[in-house]
């Protein structure tokens, strides 16, 4: 289908380049190493559009390019480069002539490369892609670690004796039904059982949910949430180590609760009083223990989630590199274990709608607590959260992860960050004005944020927005 420039100018509305969409100014010419690269980032993303003569800054318009005068004899060479087809088009819009490159999606369980070099997209930078997300592309087509059997050849009574159905139905809402039959009916059409003539086998996605205890089941046995309490800020001394049996379901509710006990006491002050509170707020653990659960990477093996508590932070961790970059997890989302992600949405444990990390933030803000900090390790995805530290004991890097995930909030929210809600973040008072604007110069500098040039350039009146907005 041919593009046309009403279609350019729906492009030009887009908020933020896109996963099918990449904008490059490329006025007079662009490199074609960078196009091959870019066209082997975007296959991989599931194909999209190139386009060369847009501004790639805000406020996006069309300048017109010069680049590739000759679109036939540039495919070939693209072709020759790349390994597959990339059809060129050359668009006549008011501002200028646009190239605009059609790049198809790699096929399934296919990873294109370029050099040797698996490439995606991180922001503006292109990056090769993570043994975890090229592990995963490998196994599109193959059977999901999940849906096979966890155990097999069982009788109805056996299914009912491990798993906690009454459980299952109350978190669904449901009342229990009246007899056996009607209850395996319902798990089989959730597919968390199959049935193969009088016989049944339950799913490893049934038994890691409900089962009453996950050792019963010995091939998920050690995807048990694991615990280990500390009796100060280093692991030398251990208080507790717990590993936690029950189905991440059926056992979300007490899990959470356990962990709230483990948490120390932690005292405030406000408004020249002092209180004790918990190190941190309920809905903190909450939405990062079943953040971890749902996206950990199933087909590790001899690892779980951990949930390590200390005597002044809290550290939750799961197997597997994330598949949405460290930097967007508060305005990003794509679930890792889908049919995972949507039965504990039902179940009320998640929202799957990109609001749980978004719900942390604001509750560190609420409870003027350091930023929480998500590490990407070796395999391994963790987050670090510290109890309430006024703001002069905030480090440096401190106050700018802060900076930027309350300009990433705020920007969700569809409101800029300024001076006055940074203050606000800090509970900074007015006069502290100067204060809030050096932390926005160390967060501009570190390259985390950008100026709103919709805003003009009054300092007075500056607004400013992720760097990747």
């Amino acid at each position: 289908m041919a593009t046309t420039p009403a279609q350019i100018d729906l492009w030009l509305l887009s908020r933020s380049e896109h996963q099918r969409l990449e904008f490059k100014e490329a006025k007079t010419q662009y490199d074609n190493t960078k196009l091959f690269k870019y066209c082997v980032a975007l296959a991989n993303e599931g194909g999209g559009f190139l386009l060369l003569g847009v501004s790639d800054k805000p406020p996006r318009r069309v300048v017109g390019s010069a680049a590739f005068d000759n679109p036939v004899a540039m495919a070939e060479i693209l072709f020759r480069a790349v390994g597959f087809r990339v059809d060129i088009e050359e668009v006549t819009h008011s501002g200028g002539r646009v190239v605009v490159f059609h790049i198809p999606s790699r096929p399934r369980g296919t990873a294109y490369h370029l050099g040797g070099a698996y490439l995606m997209r991180s922001g503006e930078e292109l990056i090769p892609m993570s043994e975890d997300r090229l592990r995963k592309i490998f196994a599109e087509g193959q059977p999901d670690w999940l849906e096979e059997p966890a155990r097999s050849e069982m009788s109805p009574q056996e299914v009912i004796d491990l798993l906690d159905t009454q459980t299952y139905f109350s978190l669904l809402g449901r009342p229990y039904p009246t007899s056996q039959k009607a209850v395996l009916e319902q798990l089989q059409s959730e597919r968390l059982i199959d049935k193969t003539d009088s016989m049944y086998s339950v799913r490893r996605l049934g038994a890691i949910l409900l089962a009453r205890r996950l050792t019963d089941f010995p091939d998920i046995s050690r995807k048990a949430v694991r615990v280990v309490v500390y009796t100060s800020i280093s692991k030398m001394k251990t208080k507790l180590d717990q590993t936690w049996e029950s189905g991440y379901a059926v056992g979300f509710q007490p899990l959470v609760a356990f962990v709230m006990s483990q948490l120390p006491q932690n005292e405030v002050v406000e408004e020249a009083l002092r209180r004790q509170v918990k190190l941190l707020p309920e809905i903190v653990i909450r939405e990062l223990v079943a953040n971890s659960v749902i996206h950990q990477d199933f087909s590790m093996t001899g690892t779980s989630v951990m949930i390590e508590v200390y005597s002044n932070r809290v550290e939750i961790s799961n197997p597997g590199e994330p598949i949405v970059p460290v930097e967007r997890f508060i305005d990003g989302y794509q679930s890792r274990n889908e049919r995972l992600a949507d039965l504990m949405r039902r179940m009320h444990i998640c929202e799957e709608k990109s609001s749980g990390i978004d719900q942390v933030i604001d509750a560190a803000e609420s409870s003027q607590l350091p930023a929480p900090d998500f590490i990407v390790d070796y395999h391994r995805t963790s987050v670090i959260i510290l109890g309430h530290r006024p703001f002069r004991a905030m480090d440096r890097e401190d106050r700018i992860r802060a900076c930027y995930q309350h300009c990433v909030l705020r920007y969700v929210m569809r409101e800029p960050m300024t001076n006055q809600t940074l203050r606000q973040r800090f509970r900074l008072p007015d006069n502290k004005s100067a204060t809030a604007s050096q932390i926005i110069a160390a967060t501009l500098e570190a390259g985390r944020i950008k100026a709103d040039q919709e805003a003009g350039t009054s300092k007075k009146l500056a607004r400013y927005l992720p760097h990747w907005a």
